[in-house]
Parts: structure tokens; C-alpha cells; sequence
């Protein structure tokens, strides 16, 4: 059994900071890509970014330059530096992580539970 728990979502003025975490948990063999995704009310869940195991990132345009994607391998981490933040980012952001499990020689995505960050103007 796998779980991802997240934390460090809230509220925020524009132009202000936050930073996410998600750490999995559980019979985990190895993490491979992690990433953050983000759903705004009454649009549909986008990607914001992803990391793969060896580091190597990728962004949605709309948080280039703003938005930085890391991970601790050794606590099976990864966070989400928020900087710069827009009204237009306001939205629940979940974390995914594609993991083998113990005795599994397959991957599949876990998600957290999700967590709202809301930017006010």
C-alpha cells in the first residue's frame, strides 16, 4: 500500500510565496517521475510540472520562470517552490508519483489528496 500526503497549501496575496511538499509512504520499491497537477474551478486538471528521478524537469508555460520543481530521493519527496504568485494560479494541486511497489516489477500513479492554494488580488 501506497500513500502520498501533501502539504503546505493556503492562502496567499499576489506577488506572494508558497511551497508544496508531497511525501509517499508505504511499500515502495522506488519512486521514478513525480509531479504536481492542478485543478481550478470548472476547468480541467492541467500538468504544472514534473521531475524524473535523475532530476531532469519539465513546466507548464504559465509558471515557467516562477514555479520550481524538486524532490529528495533519500524521504521520497518533492516539493513545489511558488513564487510570484497570480490569481490565475489559484487552484486545488495534487501530487502524483509513479512508484513500483515492493514485489512488483510494474509502475503505477499514486495521487494525494489535493490541496487548495488560493491567490487573492
Amino acid at each position: 500500500q501506497v500513500q502520498l500526503v501533501e502539504s503546505g497549501g493556503g492562502l496567499v496575496e499576489a506577488g506572494g510565496s508558497l511551497r508544496l511538499s508531497c511525501a509517499a509512504s508505504g511499500n515502495i520499491f522506488s519512486v521514478n517521475a513525480m509531479g504536481w497537477y492542478r485543478r481550478a474551478s470548472g476547468k480541467q486538471r492541467e500538468l504544472v510540472a514534473t521531475i524524473t528521478s535523475g532530476n531532469s524537469t519539465n513546466y507548464a508555460d504559465s509558471v515557467k520562470g516562477r514555479f520550481t520543481i524538486s524532490r529528495d530521493n533519500a524521504k521520497n519527496t518533492v516539493y513545489l517552490q511558488m513564487n510570484s504568485l497570480k490569481p490565475e494560479d489559484t487552484a486545488v494541486y495534487y501530487c502524483r508519483g509513479t512508484i513500483v511497489v515492493l514485489g512488483s516489477l510494474l509502475e503505477y500513479n499514486y495521487w494525494a489528496q489535493g490541496t487548495q492554494v488560493t491567490v487573492s488580488s
